[in-house]
């Protein structure tokens, strides 16, 4: 889909100093200065050769000259830039080295006494290759050494046995069965054998060509005078085919540097063909030449064949013209064909080595440089034109093809354009009717239409261009206005101005000079009144064509040949794509690696070479232009494409643009940036049919019709209803809600200007629930004007609720009984639900009509449901909500339709409360009701001590007034004061009350409850001795003391108070001297596992020593590998799960790894992370212990035991000081360590739960200050 556009040309006639006669002979580019070397002489008369180097301003420069033998001929002119020599090849057998690095020298380096018949340098200049006259190749080093001399021989034709079969051919297609019956030749037989016969056309020369990389190397020659053959030899001179016999093959001969192909000639008696060879010396495949007259000429002389640096354009060179062939889905185009002067008979083209479409073309007496890019024709993208319009063109036809319309694959196309000669520009009108084509002696007008489809109508040369003007680009200005770029024979850039009528007759022709020079390209400025103007040096001007006034836009940082403008608010925007894949916003670098780039209203779209096409949404200022992140999947302005893919064109209308791959297909695609923005911006024109459609047909999320303007879009429900109409439509709108923001989520905005969204339409406002809310507004809006024509709606939108309100639905369904949309309805509401579900709603709305319908509409065996529902018809009202209830497990309803069947149906009431535990709602029914509310409590309090609900059973117990039941309930639960009140209330037996009281303290005893335990003790049985012993268990020896000394029994202090003292001293002591032995070898075993984790982390976390592993062998895991790595050791995951961030372990194995973290076995990974929640848990341990310490040593003191109670003070606090070191080694570091070390996938089960816990905090511990 692309054409050729020439954005520089310059013609410049040289003339040889010495022999102003002497023509132009050879030339070659020097790559370091970016100029072109050309050679003068020989000739038949004067053997003087003389270079002259042409630099790309246009000055020449002698370099050297001498004379040499007359009648001679240079083959070979090539130079060689890192060594600043040039080499020259001469017919006679000279070979000519001229060296430029100080002084200029020339030196015959060697020659061949036979002659020389045809010469190349290898493309890395490494290998020079020599055919001589005497048939015989001579691979030579870059020093002129012989490598390898190899004799030509009728044996060489042994080198390859040529077996084709029949690729392509119609014998190797699927053709049905009924060609099975048919005599289908063989395949592998062709139809006519060539003989190889020559051309009368041949010239008799011998030609080499190099393969892109320098390996091989092919020679066409003439065999025996027999035929003409191609040798292919590697560059080591070994002889590796030889090509089949073709008739008419002639000497142009040219090896596409990517290397499939070798492009050759044949003459055929009607035609002249460009043919290809495969490297094994098969034919494969060939177009035809032909010219603007429209048909092939066997008349065609074809002087030689180049392919450019990238193997994208084959020059064929004839005695007239030159043309440029490209091909694109096994299609070949002629793209450009540059018509000779008149009188020249002879012309040879160079292309530039590092520049893939720059060439220069040479003549007797000129030079002529040309630099080409690759465009691509199309019409505009603003709406509502953006047709997608693309032109092709393809020799004297232009295909046209509207890609919104028809996305038809190239080479075809929707229509074709007859002109009468290969056209050297197109330009499409802003409507895409109009199609202006620029040619060497005119322009021609294409009118056209496609709505409906009329073929193009062309006017012929509506302008005429004659020399000294030529005119290389065009463009349109309007829709009536033409524009030609230029220059004129002084070399100054050029504007003709053209105004065409309606009927396509000219009304103005004007042409003006422009004071800017070296125009590169140009384009209009988008307001019909201004062209803009790129500058070689990248200047961007404005020119006014009404005041001829240029005014300067901006400076691209390097001159961009790709280049479109767009306006923002009243500022210019240029968008311009250098040679090296540079995209600039004005002066502002926007991306780099670009491929291609378009400009619509809203965003600067473009591919990269990483096959990813990116959005960029327009601002006014330049430098707010926000690239879209790198990540591909988070945003919807960058997505994927196939890999080398490039815009054709864009078309914003239908959120669509065109990719056309490498080998030429196209491919049609809706960029969620084009789709969501075409949504947003239709919701904020009130415009809800075209965003729904949109969404719809792009499988956007039609939540976002609602998210994006909530507050607008509840006002414009009824809007919505009459743009959508179609009732399916409004259902697949509200079938689709849920409670997510997209616009939070899926589809968030990107557009930002100051900060803030472009746009706020106001926040949500359903209070939480936007699901209900959005359907309760759709019910109450068709509810008013559309319920007969919108009932389908309104179901849908009860039955979207969440939850689903089935109910509401089938109400509403059961008011349309004896109406034509009833049964409708009840279809409609089948279709959506759970028949199932929905038949035991219709039952519990206790409309048996409803139920019946659903039923049906479910397809249910009538032997189900028919019995049931005719005895739920013989049924009083409230008997068939009970059963109905209670068919659908509404328990509580069909309880309450119990009661209301009044006293007689007690007993049943009492029996289904039992059979469904329904106590609470059958005490909630009889409250009113004393005597049934006693029965119903009785049987509760029953079923609440079966259950062992003690607590809840005592109360019920002691409301019935059954004591003992009560005490019983009171005890089992552990309720002891309830339990003692009861039975004091009860006045129970002394022996009864003393069982009791002591069964109740020694259960708190044994439930460490020691204080309530010494309560019962000191008030119930009256035993001090025992209530001190309980105290002192405790650690409460202060209410020891006071017991013992109310109780007027001071001998309890030496026999049981400081016994107790002496015994918990004991056991602290001994608690807190383990805990500092524990805390002095835990924290010094994880000082010894961080210094081995940075000494040596592979041997740390892998369990691997490698003392003497060589330091520069990567110890990293391949992809395949499965085995434990650095950190797959350490999360459990194997190598492919750590890549997925999936896990497969099984629960057995999670299990496993539990228990092996719980043992944290030493040595393994997980001893540092058992060691840390040791520590933890022995701090929780010593805090616990603390106040029971405090107290102790208050009594010891207090009891003269104040030797003991400061050592017991002084341990407690050497250890809490201990502690407080190990915070700062341990927990400390260890939080740095997990921030640093364990970050992203790397803190998972290991350490990531130990990284949670904030660092312990030690509490001072003040003591006793008399000690």
């Amino acid at each position: 889909m692309r054409n050729l556009r020439n954005i520089q040309q310059s013609s410049f006639t040289l003339e040889c100093t010495t022999a102003p006669d002497a023509p132009i002979t050879a030339s070659t580019w020097d790559i370091s200065t970016d100029s072109l070397i050309c050679a003068f002489g020989p000739s038949e008369d004067e053997g003087l050769v003389e270079l002259t180097r042409l630099t790309s301003t246009g000055e020449s420069a002698l370099i050297t000259s001498w004379v040499g033998g007359t009648s001679d001929k240079i083959l070979s002119l090539h130079h060689l830039a890192d060594s600043s020599s040039t080499c020259i090849i001469f017919a006679r057998g000279d070979i000519v080295l001229v060296r430029e690095d100080h002084a200029v020298e020339v030196e015959i380096v060697g020659s061949v006494p036979d002659g020389i018949s045809a010469a190349a340098w290898s493309p890395d200049e490494e290998i020079l290759a020599i055919t001589t006259v005497s048939r015989t190749l001579t691979l030579m080093s870059r020093e002129f050494e012989p490598i390898e001399e190899v004799t030509f021989c009728t044996e060489d034709l042994k080198a390859s046995r040529h077996v084709s079969v029949g690729w392509g051919k119609a014998e190797t297609q699927f053709q049905g069965k009924h060609a099975k019956a048919q005599s289908l030749r063989d395949p592998t037989v062709p139809e006519k054998i060539d003989k190889g016969k020559l051309s009368p056309h041949d010239d008799g020369t011998t030609l080499i060509t190099w393969r892109g990389d320098g390996s091989y190397l092919a020679i066409s020659a003439i065999e025996n005078q027999e035929r003409r053959m191609i040798r292919v030899y590697s560059r080591e001179g070994q002889l590796d085919s030889v090509s089949e016999p073709v008739d008419g093959f002639e000497s142009p001969l040219s090896w596409r540097p990517v290397g499939n192909l070798i492009a050759g000639i044949q003459r055929l008696p009607n035609r002249v063909d460009v043919i290809f060879f495969e490297r094994n010396g098969l034919r494969h495949g060939q177009f035809a030449l032909k010219t603007g007259a429209r048909v092939a000429s066997t008349d065609l002389n074809v002087e030689s064949m180049i392919w450019n640096g990238d193997s994208t354009v084959l020059a064929v060179c004839l005695q007239d013209r030159v043309q440029l062939w490209s091909t694109g889905n096994y299609h070949w185009y002629l793209k450009q064909e540059l018509e000779l002067p008149s009188g020249v008979d002879r012309c040879a083209l160079s292309w530039h080595p590092e520049k893939p479409l720059k060439f220069a073309l040479t003549t007797s007496t000129m030079v002529n440089i040309n630099t080409f890019i690759w465009y691509t024709a199309t019409g505009t993208s603003t709406p509502p034109n953006d047709s997608g319009i693309v032109g092709v063109v393809d020799g004297d036809k232009l295909k046209i093809t509207p890609m919104r319309v028809a996305n038809i694959p190239p080479p075809m196309s929707l229509c074709e354009a007859d002109l009468e000669a290969t056209p050297v520009d197109i330009a499409i009108s802003p409507s895409g009717t109009r199609i202006v084509a620029l040619r060497q002696v005119g322009v021609d007008l294409i009118s056209w239409s496609f709505k409906p489809i009329i073929d193009p109508h062309v006017v012929r040369k509506v302008a005429t261009v004659a020399s000294p003007e030529s005119f290389r680009q065009v463009c349109f200005v309007g829709e009536n206005t033409v524009f030609l770029l230029g220059n004129n024979k002084n070399g100054r850039s050029i504007l003709r101005i053209l105004s065409l009528g309606s009927s396509g007759s000219m009304e103005q022709d004007e042409l003006r000079v422009l004071q800017s020079s070296s125009i590169c390209t140009f384009l209009s400025a988008g307001d019909g009144e201004a062209l803009l103007l790129q500058e070689q040096n990248g200047n961007v001007v404005r020119y006014n064509v009404a005041n001829k006034t240029e005014s300067p836009i901006c400076k691209l940082p390097v001159v961009c040949p790709w280049m479109e403008v767009t306006a923002v608010e009243g500022q210019i925007i240029v968008f311009g794509l250098s040679h090296g894949g540079r995209l600039y916003a004005n002066e502002r670098l926007l991306a780099s690696s670009c491929t291609s780039f378009s400009v619509t209203d809203a965003h600067l779209i473009y591919t990269t070479s990483q096959h990813v096409i990116s959005f960029i949404h327009l601002t006014p200022n330049i430098h707010d232009l926000e690239i879209p992140p790198d990540e591909v999947s988070s945003d919807e302005r960058r997505r994927n494409v196939e890999r080398g893919s490039r815009l054709v064109c864009v078309m914003p209308s239908t959120f669509s643009l065109v990719l056309q791959m490498p080998r030429g297909n196209l491919e049609t695609i809706y960029p969620r940036a084009l789709v969501l923005a075409g949504v947003r911006r239709s919701i904020e024109a009130r415009n809800y049919k075209t965003a729904f459609l949109a969404c719809r047909n792009n499988r956007v999320d039609l939540n976002l019709i609602h998210d994006y303007a909530p507050k607008q879009f509840l006002e414009c429900i009824e809007l919505l209803v009459h743009q959508l109409k179609k009732i399916e439509y409004i259902d697949l709108f509200l079938s689709q809600l849920r409670e997510e923001d997209v616009t939070k989520t899926m589809y968030r905005e990107t557009l930002v200007m100051d900060g803030a969204p472009a746009l706020e339409l106001g926040k949500d406002v359903t209070s939480g629930n936007k699901v209900n809310g959005i359907c309760n507004a759709f019910i109450d809006n068709l509810s008013k004007k559309h319920i007969s024509k919108n009932i389908q709606n309104i179901i849908t939108a009860h039955v979207c609720k969440s939850p689903p309100d089935h109910e509401s639905a089938l109400n509403l369904i059961a008011t349309l009984k004896g109406k034509e949309i009833y049964e409708q309805a009840i279809t409609h509401i089948c279709f959506l639900c759970d028949v199932n579900k929905l038949y035991d709603t219709s039952l519990g709305i206790y409309d048996l009509g409803v139920a019946l319908m659903v039923a049906q509409q479910a397809q249910k065996d009538p032997r189900e449901y028919l019995p049931f529902l005719q005895s739920l018809q013989e049924m009083d009202e409230l008997r068939r909500r009970f059963t109905i209830d209670d068919r659908l497990g509404r328990f509580s309803k069909a309880l309450k339709s119990l009661h209301e069947m009044g006293p007689n149906a007690f007993e049943e009431t009492r029996r289904y409360a039992k059979q469904k535990e329904l106590y609470t709602e059958t005490l909630g029914l009889y409250r009113y009701e004393q005597e049934c509310l006693m029965v119903i409590m009785q049987d509760y309090a029953t079923f609440l001590f079966a259950v062992s609900r003690f607590r809840e059973a005592g109360y019920a117990y002691e409301f019935l007034g059954e004591l003992d039941l009560a005490i019983e309930s009171y005890q089992n639960a552990g309720l002891w004061q309830e339990c003692l009140f009861v039975a004091t209330q009860a006045q129970i037996s002394l022996e009864a009350m003393d069982m009791l009281s002591s069964a109740v303290a020694d259960n708190l005893y044994d439930n460490k409850d020691y204080k309530n335990a010494a309560t019962v003790y000191l008030e119930y049985r009256n035993d001090v001795k025992e209530a001190a012993k309980a105290l002192c268990k405790g650690c409460h020896f202060g209410d020891a003391m006071r017991v013992v000394t109310l109780k007027s029994k001071p001998e309890l202090l030496e026999d049981v108070v400081d016994p107790a003292l002496m015994e918990i001293f004991g056991s602290t002591s001994e608690m807190l001297a383990e805990c500092k032995g524990q805390l002095t070898a835990q924290t010094s075993r994880i000082v010894e596992l961080r210094q081995k984790n940075l000494s040596d982390p592979l041997a740390y976390f892998d369990g691997i020593t490698e003392a003497d592993a060589p330091d520069n062998i990567s110890l990293a895991p391949t992809n395949a590998s499965t085995s434990a790595s650095l950190f797959t050791r350490y999360t459990g995951n194997t190598m492919g799960t750590a890549l997925t961030g999936e896990s497969r372990k099984t629960s057995k194995n999670r299990r496993k790894d539990e228990r092996k973290r719980a043992r944290g076995k030493k040595g393994s990974i997980y001893e540092e992370e058992y060691l840390i929640n040791s520590i933890r848990r022995l701090m929780e341990r010593i805090d616990s212990v603390r106040g029971d310490t405090e107290r102790l040593i208050k009594a010891m003191f207090r009891r003269h035991m104040r030797d003991n109670a400061a050592a017991i003070q002084k341990q407690f606090q050497e250890l809490l000081l201990q502690l407080e070191g190990c915070v700062k080694i341990v927990f400390v570091l260890e939080t740095n360590a997990s921030q640093v070390q364990m970050t992203g996938a790397q803190a998972t089960e290991g350490r990531s739960s130990q990284s949670l816990h904030a660092t312990p905090i030690i509490t001072q511990f003040d003591g006793l200050s008399l000690l």
